[in-house]
């Protein structure tokens, strides 16, 4: 069995995954684990839930790539999760797992969004950081701002919480030396975005589709440390 775990980074992935993949919600504390026990031999991890419920926890992805389960991580808490674990056998895809790995991102807020409940398609009601760094570096790159303004617009986006971040709050807030720009340049933030974490969610489902679905045998330098902390959270 082949399982993804996304939301509002990809909300038309039921659309796109194919019957092969079963297509389950943002992820929280204990659902890797579930997947393990229901059978699952490839698992993708997009999207994660982390607010008002305990997110996914780095020992059940050991625990999952102990058991030979294959597991890879893109875009949103996936990246930072395979960025953290990519040095016991978790991989991970996309240009912001890329950068978390590199360390050029640090921040975990970067890859969060405000967005509407499953039952709305998770409507997007904010801007995440990466996107809107990737967003600026095209408008840079294609001449449609300068360089001071890419820094003005990106130190603007910075300091916003990311539930309130949006185009129009990031062109209020930018100090422009000409404040004239900010209308056309509003006008471009949307029209140009590169949204970055649906292209490397999109990377993530190629990769599941091509993975094989087999558990394949620990090669690991480490082994699975049940603890008592473990046993008594997952009665394992």
């Amino acid at each position: 069995m082949k399982v993804v775990f996304v939301g509002p980074t990809l909300p038309d992935a039921p659309d796109l995954a194919g019957d092969d993949i079963a297509v389950r919600p943002p992820a929280r504390q204990g659902d890797i684990l579930e997947a393990v026990r229901q059978g699952a031999n490839v698992i993708g991890l997009v999207d994660g839930n982390f607010e008002h419920v305990a997110p996914i926890w780095h020992k059940e992805i050991l625990h999952a790539l102990s058991q030979g389960v294959k597991i890879c991580g893109a875009a949103s808490m996936g990246a930072l999760r395979a960025a953290e674990c990519s040095p016991y056998g978790m991989e991970g895809v996309g240009s912001i797992y890329r950068q978390y790995e590199r360390g050029e991102i640090l921040d975990d807020a970067d890859v969060a969004q405000l967005h509407a409940p499953r039952e709305l398609r998770y409507f997007s009601i904010s801007v995440p950081m990466v996107n809107v760094v990737a967003t600026l570096k095209r408008l840079y790159s294609e001449e449609l701002i300068d360089r001071g303004e890419a820094e003005a617009l990106e130190e603007a986006a910075r300091a916003i919480f990311f539930k309130e971040r949006t185009y129009q709050a990031v062109t209020d807030r930018a100090v422009l030396t000409d404040m004239r720009r900010k209308a056309e340049i509003l006008e471009f933030l949307p029209a140009f975005e590169v949204n970055q974490k649906r292209l490397d969610a999109l990377e993530l489902l190629r990769w599941l589709a091509s993975a094989q679905n087999i558990r394949t045998p620990v090669t690991a330098s480490w082994s699975f440390n049940s603890t008592s902390m473990w046993k008594t959270a997952f009665h394992n």
